[in-house]
């Protein structure tokens, strides 16, 4: 029955179900045999001797077998599942309950020690029946332990499973590391852990003669610096230690020579990290020697596969790979693991000082390594445990010199080892890098950088043949591409420079359009203004002054303090003395609060005025507004007039829109600009002005002659609109060649103001010709006026002009033109005139200020004579109303210009230049028209608020300024004796002298308040009662040297005389001797004396006159 088990003791599963059907076999046998025929007791003893012997030597096999391998645990489901057993004691389980399959399974347990023991023939077997049996199992004990074994082993957390698989199975399973539990952290402790230390009493600290405390032992342990810090030992104590802590000991020194040496001596690094180093000793051994006493290295394990040979199967391959590998190396082809194993040393700890100190140098010959040196060797002994990474720089070196054929480099070892770490995983160290670890680097570094040492190497020729093939290449690509960058940068630049232009023409196209628009509208708007004004001068309008200067900007770089030169007319607030005027005042600097606190209180006074009691001032804060453009810090230094920066600011123009809505406004302009077109455009509203274009022509030098030609008027003999020299040189020889009598001629130029661009020349004074010339005037006689008469005078003037202007012609302004050439360039390129200078020692000059409204009406508004301070052609101030000629001719000359202007369109205010003197010829007054100034003059201004302060008015039929009388309390009547004179009536007239040039730079040392204090307290101010005295204008909020000032008086030697005493106080109390400043006080001062000297001598001369009229009636 057992004849068909397999001999294989691995398959456990197999034979256990042999058995099984043996047995099976053996019950069927037993049962078929029931059929009444008995059965032998032989056959059954045989048939179960036959499967016992079976089993037992099945068992044996497997148990030796068993014995032989490394048992394992069984999986854990089939130790979870119920009904258990073991692999010995397997039984049929289909036919048997859980309580029959427990008690086989206890009665058929055997230890695995008694299984390893030998047992007899049928012990492993089952009782047979019939047999006396003896139960044999656990009792409840042992059950009870092995449940907790299996509960360990299946915890692998347990404290027990390591000691129960090591006991039962012969397994020692690793150490699980134990997690413990995190323990709340301890609550903090409040207040103090330790007891005070001790510190220096109180009356030791305030008496150090006392004697110091003892010291506890406490106290000193811990340590003298707490014990200084407590004060118990004095800072400056001195203290010895016992034991000292500085031990003196003589220090060993080396013979210089030996420094370099490399170590010789067992003395000297016996370790380096466990490995102990061949000693090199002084009788040097040769190589063949040193490989001689060598053992055979053994093959790497991994050597056989680095041969470059293809692994076989075969023996002979083998065999042929390792004797190959067993070839005798060099030791410096050696590696690292095929070094020689020394006994190590006892462990002692190395000299890491004398360590540090060995130097490890070698030689590199001719791009090769001597490796047989005893240098190397000791460097390679040395550094065997990075010889890896060394040996790569190593080959980077050799590399380098063979390349540059170098002859001898000697090599620092240690900075080779050093650079060997640092780029062991990085880049490859470059020719500087590598240059660092040779010790001979001056030497080297002039081998590898003289020029042409690269070909010198090995595969020289090859190399520079690529070189130069390189360099050519190069140089052709390089050409190439430079001349496509040439040609893109062309193309681009011509490109962009089309875009450009393209963009700048519809740029300019269309702010042509926007500007054609504009003045469109300003026209409609004007035409719409001029039909409406009757109306609206009678009713509630709003004023918008913009006191602009629209001047070429060549003109407005030159000017210094442009913006405190656009506020000289801060006056233009007195419009509010008409009540249906509301002002909105555009300030081209910023104000200060003193500044507008001013205005308050000088604009306040419109009631005391009137009523004539100054107690009566009122508030009319809000009937005018003062709005300062936010570009004025945007464009601090670009000068551009106040229309533009208003133009820029958008906060500015919309808050001026906000105060006009619903109501009739106009703006006011000074010089008209084109940005004023624009700010009109935005805020929908007229402009008092005519338009840019307009004002720009006839304000010109030339414009003013073609005036002046329409209107009949008498001007100053000359000639206009010259451009170019043979003209320059014509036009003058001619005009000298017809008035012989002017010494003086003057040169102007078009487009400048104030006087600036005027040169003169005394042409008479270096004429050659000119005696000759009065010979033949005075030859002609009456016909010198024939053009045939003047003909050689012509030639010969005309042949000495140009180098008597080249030699003799000066400018008048030489900070702006500083040479006669500068001003003859800038007269060539703008054009001018020329004009005769009166020929008289007395000029006077008169400025007319008139209005052409906007219906058609003229009107003169008012007129004085210039005072001159900085130059005879600069109005520096005016005195109002003018008395130098007689109004009846002054009134016909300034409406003849006026109407000739109305035909041309121009509206708004103008001023009319004249110039007065008295004819040496004929001792006839003459009277000249110079000049005409399109705008809204400084003069005006200043004439506007006289008439504010005094509330008087200017008949300009008669010139005479009169006020309103003083209102007299009512006394009562009382009879007038005989021979007693009549009371005198008040006198009503006054005269006003004015300017807004005034500077004085000492101004700026002291503040406004203090100023009016030192004013007041000398007198100088202002009578309401009797609208008289002096009032100032502030200009200049910051700085403060510029100053307007305005002096009203009865007469006009009485104003002159008050206007100049105040400027001398203010002189004399802001100056010091050796602080005289920059002022224009002295020349303004001296030109006023010449005019009250001349008033005074008219005066004289006029009473003689009454006299004789009265003697000869």
């Amino acid at each position: 029955m057992m004849t068909d088990i397999e001999h294989r003791p691995e398959d456990v599963g197999q034979i256990l179900i042999k058995v099984q059907d043996d047995i099976r076999q053996l019950r069927e046998n037993l049962t078929n045999k029931g059929d009444g025929k008995g059965i032998t007791i032989e056959e059954l003893e045989n048939a179960l001797n036959k499967t016992e012997q079976g089993l037992q030597q099945k068992a044996e096999q497997m148990l030796s077998q068993l014995n032989n391998q490394v048992q394992t645990l069984p999986s854990a489901d089939a130790i979870q599942a119920p009904g258990f057993m073991a692999l010995e004691s397997t039984w049929d389980l289909k036919r048997q309950t859980r309580g029959q399959q427990r008690i086989e399974m206890s009665q058929s347990y055997v230890p695995r020690d008694k299984l390893r023991q030998p047992q007899p023939s049928g012990a492993l077997l089952p009782l047979r029946k019939g047999e006396p049996t003896q139960l044999q199992g656990l009792s409840p004990g042992q059950q009870s332990k092995q449940t907790l074994a299996l509960r360990a082993v299946y915890n692998p957390h347990s404290q027990q499973n390591r000691p129960v698989m090591n006991e039962n199975f012969g397994i020692m399973l690793p150490l699980i590391p134990q997690t413990k539990e995190k323990k709340p952290p301890p609550k903090p402790i409040m207040g103090s852990t330790i007891e005070p230390l001790a510190v220096l009493p109180k009356a030791n600290r305030v008496d150090a003669q006392l004697a110091p405390p003892p010291i506890t032992e406490d106290d000193a342990r811990k340590g003298i610096l707490s014990l200084i810090e407590r004060g118990l030992i004095p800072p400056a104590a001195q203290l010895t230690l016992d034991p000292s802590p500085v031990k003196n000991r003589m220090v060993l020194l080396h013979h210089p020579e030996d420094r370099n040496k490399p170590p010789c001596t067992p003395e000297v690094a016996p370790t380096l990290a466990g490995v102990k180093l061949d000693l090199v000793t002084k009788n040097y051994e040769s190589v063949s020697e040193t490989m001689a006493r060598m053992p055979v290295i053994p093959p790497h394990p991994q050597s056989v596969g680095s041969l470059g040979m293809s692994r076989t199967t075969s023996g002979k391959t083998r065999t042929t790979s390792a004797a190959s590998s067993q070839k005798a190396k060099t030791p410096a082809t050696m590696k690292t693991y095929e070094m020689p194993i020394q006994p190590l040393p006892p462990p002692t700890t190395p000299a890491s000082g004398d360590f540090k100190m060995i130097s490890h140098r070698f030689a590199v010959q001719n791009g090769r390594i001597r490796d047989t040196s005893t240098e190397f060797l000791s460097f390679k002994q040395h550094y065997c445990l990075t010889w890896g990474s060394i040996v790569t720089v190593l080959k980077h070196l050799e590399r380098m010199l063979n390349n540059f054929a170098v002859p001898v480099a000697f090599v620092n070892g240690d900075r080779l080892a050093d650079l060997a770490e640092e780029f062991e995983l990085e880049r490859p160290p470059s020719i500087d890098d590598l240059l660092s670890c040779i010790v001979n680097r001056d030497d080297v570094e002039n081998i590898i950088f003289k020029p042409g040492r690269r070909f010198k190497g090995p595969n020289g020729r090859d190399i520079a043949s690529a070189k130069i093939q390189a360099t050519w290449k190069m140089y052709r690509e390089r050409s190439t591409y430079l001349e496509y960058r040439r040609r893109k940068w062309a193309a681009g630049v011509i490109a962009i420079s089309w875009i450009m232009h393209i963009k700048m023409a519809k740029v300019r196209q269309q702010l042509k359009q926007v500007r054609l628009d504009n003045l469109e509208n300003f026209r409609r708007r004007s035409k719409k203004f001029s039909m409406s004004w009757d109306r609206i001068k009678k009713s509630k309008r709003v004023v918008i002054h913009i006191p602009s200067l629209g001047l070429n900007q060549d003109i407005r770089d030159s000017i210094h303090d442009f913006g405190i030169r656009q506020n000289t007319q801060m006056s233009r607030l007195c419009d509010i003395r008409d009540p249906n005027v509301d002002v909105i005042f555009i300030s081209p600097v910023p104000l200060s609060e003193e500044t507008l606190q001013y205005y308050s209180k000088l604009l306040g006074l419109k009631s005391a005025i009137d009523s004539g009691n100054v107690e009566d001032q009122g508030e009319f804060s809000e009937r005018y507004k003062i709005i300062v453009p936010e570009a004025i810090k945007s464009f601090p230094t670009h000068r551009m007039c106040l229309s533009t920066l208003l133009k820029y600011s958008p906060q500015a123009l919309l808050r001026v829109k906000n105060l006009i809505v619903g109501r009739e406004a106009y703006m006011m302009t000074n010089i008209p600009h084109v940005d004023d077109l624009d700010i009109a455009q935005y805020l929908n509203v007229p402009i008092f002005a005519p338009e840019p274009e307009v004002a720009h022509l006839y304000s010109t030098k030339s414009g003013c002659q073609r005036i002046f030609a329409s209107a009949n008027v008498e001007t100053p003999p000359g000639d206009h609109d010259v451009y170019t020299m043979g003209l320059l040189h014509e036009c003058l020889a001619q005009l000298i060649t017809e008035n012989l009598n002017v010494k003086r001629w003057l040169f102007k130029l078009d487009d400048e103001f104030d006087g600036r661009g005027i040169a003169y020349c005394d042409v008479t004074e270096h004429l050659k010709c000119f005696t000759w010339a009065l010979k033949e005037e005075k030859r002609y006689g009456d016909k010198w006026s024939k053009k045939w008469a003047q003909e050689p005078v012509f030639i010969k003037i005309l042949a000495e002009i140009e180098d008597v202007l080249k030699e003799h012609a000066c400018p008048v302004n030489t900070k702006v033109y500083p040479t006669w050439e500068k001003f003859l360039q800038c007269f060539l390129s703008q054009g001018g005139v020329i004009e005769a200078c009166p020929p008289s020692d007395s000029i006077t000059t008169l400025t007319v200020d008139m209005l052409i409204e906007p219906n058609g009406v003229v009107s003169l508004v008012s007129c004085g004579d210039q005072i001159h301070a900085e130059s005879p052609f600069s109005c520096w101030g005016v005195s109002i109303p003018q008395s130098s000629v007689e109004p009846d001719s002054l009134n016909v000359a300034c409406y003849s210009i006026a109407e000739a202007c109305k035909r041309r369109g121009i509206m708004g205010y103008f001023a009319i230049d004249f110039v007065t003197f008295i004819n040496p010829t004929t001792m006839e007054q003459k009277l000249w028209a110079l000049d005409i100034s399109l705008q809204y003059s400084d003069s005006l201004a200043m004439f506007y608020l006289m008439s504010f302060v005094s509330n008087g008015t200017l008949n300009t039929n008669s010139h005479v300024f009169d006020v309103p009388p003083p209102k007299q309390e009512a006394k009562k009547r009382r009879r007038r004796l005989h021979g007693t004179d009549e009371d005198q009536p008040p006198n009503t007239n006054r005269f006003g002298v004015m300017s807004t040039r005034l500077l004085h730079t000492n101004l700026s040392v002291v503040h406004y308040s203090v100023f009016f204090q030192m004013c007041r307290a000398h007198g100088i101010g202002y009578d309401i009662k009797e609208k008289q005295g002096t009032v100032f204008m502030l200009i200049d909020s910051f700085n403060r040297e510029k100053l307007g000032m305005l002096a009203i008086g009865e007469t006009l030697q009485g104003a002159l005389a008050s206007f100049a005493r105040n400027m001398s106080v203010i002189h004399q109390e802001i100056s010091a001797p050796n602080m005289q400043g920059d002022t224009n006080f002295s020349r303004a001062i001296a030109d006023i004396e010449g005019i009250l000297g001349t008033t005074i001598q008219n005066a004289d001369e006029a009473d003689e006159d009454t006299e004789e009229t009265n003697e000869s009636k």
